[in-house]
């Protein structure tokens, strides 16, 4: 039987009312807030922080995002987004993305992320370092 993929991280939060829209639910684009929210709670839980993942001299850029609406959430519901490594690549990454709140799947998302140089904004490998966090999140 093969194990469940266990998450980098588990984020929870609590919509708040400026993210509801006026059939009440949240509104679409704040679903992408989120999982740039819980990607940067992965940063810090691999790297330390944003900083210390800079200083690798490297950073990555959002390239392709898919998301799927499977339920809505309203205002104040406790959601907790969660986040996987799906595929890493020689410039990039792929991260899956779920919400959910309690045991009901609300949203998943499939971002692809480019390695960048910071200095000129191209596509470039990462440093070996920052490759072999991300490898290991692959292994067993």
């Amino acid at each position: 039987m093969t194990e469940p993929r266990r998450p980098i991280v588990e984020m929870p939060l609590r919509v708040r009312y400026h993210e509801c829209d006026g059939q009440g639910i949240v509104f679409n684009a704040h679903y992408l807030a989120y999982v740039d929210m819980c990607a940067f709670e992965a940063e810090k839980a691999l790297f330390g922080s944003h900083d210390e993942f800079l200083a690798h001299r490297t950073d990555v850029v959002v390239a392709e995002a898919n998301l799927k609406f499977r339920a809505p959430a309203g205002y104040d519901e406790e959601l907790v987004v969660s986040q996987y490594l799906n595929h890493l690549g020689t410039t990039s990454l792929i991260f899956d993305f779920e919400i959910h709140r309690g045991e009901t799947l609300i949203q998943t998302a499939t971002v692809r992320y480019v390695f960048i140089d910071p200095a000129t904004l191209r596509p470039a490998a990462p440093p070996e370092a920052v490759r072999k966090v991300y490898a290991a999140l692959l292994e067993g």
